[in-house]
Parts: C-alpha cells; sequence; structure tokens
C-alpha cells in the first residue's frame, strides 16, 4: 500500500550540511559585528526607510556636503554618511537572507505538515486495527488518542479526529 498522502517533499539535510549551514551562519554573524538587535518597542519608535525617504536622504545629504559651510560645526556628516552608506550596504544582502528564510519557514512548514498528516493516518489505520481486534493495536491507539482529548464530543467519527483537508 503507497502512502495515500501527497508528498511534495522527500528527504532530509544531512548532519554535514547542517554543521556546514550552522558555521556559515555564525560566520556571518561573527563578519558583521555592526548589526544590532533592537526591542519591539525600540523598533515601533524608529523611522523607516522607504524609497522616497531614501531619495529624500540621498538629497539632503548631497546638499549637505555641497554647503558644509551652512551647518553648524557639531553636524558630524561622516555619521550621517556612515548610517545611509550601511542601510545601502544591508539593503543590498538582505533579500538573500530573506529569500533562504522564507525558503527554510516553508519548507519547514511543509515537512511537518506531511508528517503530521501521516501521523493523523497512521493513528486511523492503528484505530482500524484495534477495531478489527488486531493484537496490540489497543495499546498503540491508547498512546496516541490522548492527543486528541478535549477537541469535541463523539461526533461522526466517534471522537477521533477530522481528516485534514485537502
Amino acid at each position: 500500500m503507497g502512502n495515500t498522502i501527497i508528498n511534495k517533499i522527500n528527504g532530509t539535510i544531512t548532519p554535514a550540511q547542517v554543521i556546514n549551514v550552522k558555521k556559515a551562519l555564525r560566520d556571518i554573524n561573527d563578519n558583521l559585528t555592526i548589526l544590532v538587535g533592537l526591542t519591539k518597542e525600540e523598533r515601533e519608535t524608529l523611522l523607516g526607510m522607504d524609497v522616497d525617504n531614501k531619495v529624500f536622504t540621498e538629497d539632503a545629504i548631497q546638499a549637505a556636503l555641497n554647503n558644509a559651510e551652512m551647518l553648524p560645526g557639531y553636524v558630524k556628516m561622516d555619521y550621517i554618511t556612515n548610517d545611509l552608506e550601511l542601510f545601502k550596504q544591508v539593503d543590498e544582502v538582505l533579500p538573500l537572507f530573506v529569500q533562504v528564510t522564507e525558503k527554510l519557514m516553508d519548507t519547514r512548514l511543509l515537512a511537518g505538515s506531511e508528517a503530521f498528516m501521516s501521523g493523523l493516518m497512521l493513528y486511523r489505520l492503528f484505530v482500524s486495527a484495534a477495531q478489527a481486534g488486531v493484537p496490540g493495536a489497543d495499546s498503540i491507539v491508547a498512546q496516541l488518542k490522548p492527543r486528541f482529548a478535549g477537541q469535541g464530543g463523539k461526533g461522526a467519527n466517534g471522537g477521533e479526529p477530522n481528516p485534514p483537508k485537502a
């Protein structure tokens, strides 16, 4: 009997790949010592840099560099230009991280969903085996059934989980 669940992904990441990826991520983190972590509250108070704000900022910086004599001496233009340059640098590499993160999250979601759907299928098979009097099936059902405790009363499925939507 083949697997009755559509299997869109089948495979694993080798232990060596996990080690190499974790090392690469640590290396990236170690190399990007300028990166910061903010609290949720800090993030909420900061201004965002969209395309229009970036153009405005670039224009303001260029105006300041061309007209430095109009600015007070305490304005540190190198600090301001460094902030914009860092924004551009992070903006250049961030899409690669977002792409990998999205793929990791999607892969985790799909693999977890397929594993759980398979677990539900196996549970139903053990329930059927127990109902048919297969020795040992009752103890397996007793081990697995608590997962569904408190999820509704006796219905069409006799208290068993509903099949997942296709």
